[in-house]
């Protein structure tokens, strides 16, 4: 029999009855058994509706045990879950809502306060996720239901609930509709992705293969789930195979990622680049050694008993059990990267779009090669349009298993990506070597022309600038065909030296000189300007490039 998603969901509910399954840190924790129960009682609930299989159903609040029982609640009834990112502005959610045609929204209470049901008109009924209760119902039968839940459920099981009880509908066909995930975007527009059960099998699987976790194995969730990376890296694998996820509930900053993982001691992490640059630069290296992290990694020689010393205390940071965190989302800090690698920490990096749910390319951490991304995943085919695709980079083009459908009512976009090929457009260029190991080099509509022609990559002059003291984060835009750098500086540490802010723009002017000393001509700083505030980003942490390429300095 052809395995299928919902075959694994139900089998490993079955097989992990009295495992648990989702925590709220310092909350809440459900046991798959509790999972499977609550399932049916919502399921009960989207009978009364009156919602058929193939319906869409909207989800939107922050990571929690209950947000991951609505979502397999739809997906385990035939409907089409729309899960939307919780910091997505009001506006946006509305539109989402009434794009994807959705019956019912799920929401959590913070989301809740800021929305408006009056622009949501052609909803049955909005159910809060932290308890299931109905805040907007515009259904006599919805109510009732509603009210009358647990005496409905003792009807329908009257001695009580067993695995047996679980029965629910494999999907049709692989190339059935399972999610529409709107992007959260560089460019400021939201896009319905339509991601087929073949999709997100294809991606689970290769997780189990790549990965491979074991029942009760605890992973620490803290990448959106209303993305997809973290709906599927974190949420789905690790339900599929009976792992216990854990949720923090708040946004991970360090001290909360150390506190957490103390006390979890997870198998695995997923999570994007500037929450590990920022635990090995505040926690890690400052610890080993006050110069070493001072310098952040700009020493060419370090010690074996340093590079020990870094590795033991970069594992017990991470909570003494840690298998693979793995990296994705945005690149990987150059020097940074070669510090983590150098002391054998377990990372490795995965490269995808949420277009092809979302999985190119990844690599177990033993195999990752130095800058890669590795190599590409299962059941994916690449290529890099270039005459010399080992040397040249080119934009990456692929096709297989994972892709999606297309764009939710908008078959324009759809015809733009997709070529006459069946070959989807990444947008990124890349190049990949001899043994298969894929590089990207940076976003096609990024890339810079110089006055003389070359080729410039503002993302990697940003990794090298982005290393350097005094500076948080970095944007390398095209000024009148010179390069400048708008700055974010790190605030915290030129006060810990006591430096004005003179002396500080000082600081980083002179940090500019050395490194256009290493630097080709045509890609040389001409300016750097200070921004007081954090570049505005997209859930996945990107900076908004668009918001700033035209700026006039």
């Amino acid at each position: 029999m052809t395995e299928t998603l919902i075959g694994l969901i139900e089998n490993s509910i079955r097989q992990n009855w009295d495992r648990k399954a989702f925590t709220d840190f310092n909350g809440e924790s459900l046991q798959y058994k509790d999972l499977a129960r609550k399932i049916a009682k919502i399921h009960l609930l989207f009978e009364a509706s009156g919602l058929c299989p193939g319906d869409k159903i909207a989800l939107c609040g922050r990571n929690s045990g209950n947000w991951c029982v609505a979502f397999l609640a739809t997906l385990t009834y035939g409907a089409v879950i729309v899960p939307i990112l919780h910091e997505f502005k009001p506006d946006n959610v509305h539109h989402i809502v009434n794009h994807s045609e959705a019956k019912l929204l799920l929401v959590g209470d913070q989301v809740w306060e800021n929305l408006n049901e009056n622009r949501m008109p052609d909803l049955l009924g909005i159910i809060c996720v932290k308890d299931f209760t109905l805040v907007i119902c515009r259904s006599e039968s919805l109510s009732h239901a509603r009210k009358n839940l647990n005496s409905i459920f003792g009807q329908r099981f009257p001695m009580t609930f067993h695995q047996e009880h679980i029965g629910y509908t494999p999907e049709s066909s692989p190339e059935e509709l399972a999610v529409i995930n709107y992007t959260s975007g560089t460019t400021g527009f939201s896009k319905g992705v339509m991601l087929p059960y073949r999709s997100l099998l294809s991606n689970v699987r290769f997780c189990n293969r790549t990965i491979g976790l074991i029942p009760g194995d605890n992973i620490v969730s803290m990448l959106p789930m209303g993305h997809v990376f973290g709906l599927v890296y974190d949420f789905l694998y690790g339900v599929c195979y009976g792992a216990h996820l854990y949720f923090l509930t708040r946004m991970p900053s360090p001290k909360i990622i150390i506190t957490t993982v103390a006390e979890i001691h997870p198998r695995v992490i997923s999570c994007v680049p500037l929450v590990i640059e920022k635990m090995f630069k505040k926690e890690i290296l400052p610890k080993i050694d006050n110069k070493l992290g001072k310098l952040l990694l700009n020493i060419p020689i370090i010690s074996d008993k340093v590079r020990e010393r870094a590795c033991m205390e970069s594992l017990k940071l991470f909570g003494g059990n840690i298998k693979e965190v793995i990296i994705g989302g945005a690149p990987f800090n150059a020097e940074m990267e070669a510090f983590v690698r150098s002391i054998g920490f377990p990372y490795s990096i995965a490269y995808g779009m949420t277009e092809c749910g979302p999985i190119i390319c990844h690599s177990p951490w033993y195999e990752t090669a130095y800058m890669s991304c590795g190599k590409v995943a299962d059941g994916m085919e690449v290529k890099v349009d270039s005459h010399d695709p080992a040397r040249v980079p080119g934009e990456l083009l692929c096709r297989g298993d994972n892709t999606m459908l297309g764009y939710y009512k908008n078959p324009e976009a759809t015809a733009q990506i997709f070529d006459s090929e069946g070959l989807l457009h990444t947008g990124d260029m890349a190049i990949i070597n001899s043994h298969g190991d894929v590089y990207i080099k940076g976003r096609c509509k990024n890339m810079l022309l110089s006055s003389s022609g070359q080729n410039i990559y503002p993302e990697e002059i940003e990794s090298r600038l982005n290393n350097m003291p005094y500076i948080n984060e970095s944007l390398i835009i095209m000024c009148n065909d010179k390069l400048v750098a708008l700055v974010h500086p790190d605030f915290a540490e030129s006060m810990r030296d006591g430096l004005n802010d003179k002396e500080l723009a000082q600081r980083i002017d002179t940090i500019r000189l050395d490194l256009n000393k290493e630097l080709p001509p045509y890609s040389q700083i001409t300016k750097v300007w200070l921004q007081n505030e954090e570049f505005e980003k997209t859930a996945k942490k990107s900076i908004k490039r668009y918001l700033y390429q035209n700026m006039n300095i």
